[in-house]
């Protein structure tokens, strides 16, 4: 069902708010997101302790692989409780464009996301003596990073709920597709970092770019065919 841009854009952020006030009252995705992202943080402090070169070489790294697998719980667990409370079939029937549907879930994830990342970044600089990950640069690549792997994550998502195996199924469909978005979110932050020049990051954040652009138009073209199924 196709709708004007006013009623797509009102029942997109209708779908927001529903998912901020069931999280904020349970606080059950974020906990979980949390736990599991400081856990891995802890884990490297204690792995790098004796190698202060490997850990500051290894931030860009131990940082998005935090927050891939932390999004990767909160994107399975975003969907599956939809599922379980039979919201998302509330939702397909509502009489609105299905890419609402699509936007306003990843709008919500993004969110958890970076809530997440907000919490983790100031741990991490605490832990590891590592300060700048604060400039404004890394934030933006950190920012365009998260909305690729959200946007691929919850169109995927989204597929991999209707089967019995979903909380293995994801991440087999996921990290494949999400390889560019992490590698190329890898190096341009290790090279904000590394004080490297414009130049030398500009290839990566072009790819970045792309892909941010890529696959939101293809998740808004195809979600409508994926929840059908």
């Amino acid at each position: 069902m196709k709708t004007s841009a006013p009623s797509l854009l009102k029942a997109t952020f209708a779908i927001v708010q529903k998912d901020l006030a069931a999280e904020f009252r349970s606080r059950e995705l974020l906990s979980a997101m949390l736990v599991f992202s400081m856990l891995v943080i802890l884990i490297f402090n204690f792995a790098l302790e004796l190698n202060i070169d490997a850990r500051k070489s290894v931030t860009a790294g131990v940082l998005w692989t935090t927050f891939a697998f932390a999004g990767t719980l909160g994107l399975n667990r975003s969907m599956a409780v939809e599922k379980d409370r039979g919201c998302m079939d509330g939702l397909l029937l509502a009489p609105v464009d299905r890419s609402a549907i699509f936007f306003g879930k990843a709008i919500s994830n993004l969110a958890f996301m970076l809530i997440v990342e907000a919490i983790v970044i100031p741990l991490y600089a605490m832990l590891y003596n590592e300060t700048r990950i604060f400039q404004p640069e890394f934030l933006g690549v950190l920012l365009l990073g998260s909305i690729g792997y959200i946007a691929v994550g919850t169109l995927l998502s989204a597929m991999s709920v209707q089967t019995r195996t979903r909380d293995v199924l994801l991440p087999i469909l996921l990290f494949p597709v999400a390889v560019p978005v992490l590698l190329a979110s890898v190096k341009a932050s290790g090279g904000i970092i590394a004080n490297a020049t414009f130049a030398e990051i500009l290839t990566p954040l072009n790819l970045l770019i792309v892909y941010d652009v890529i696959f939101i138009a293809v998740s808004f073209m195809i979600f409508e065919f994926v929840v059908e199924e």
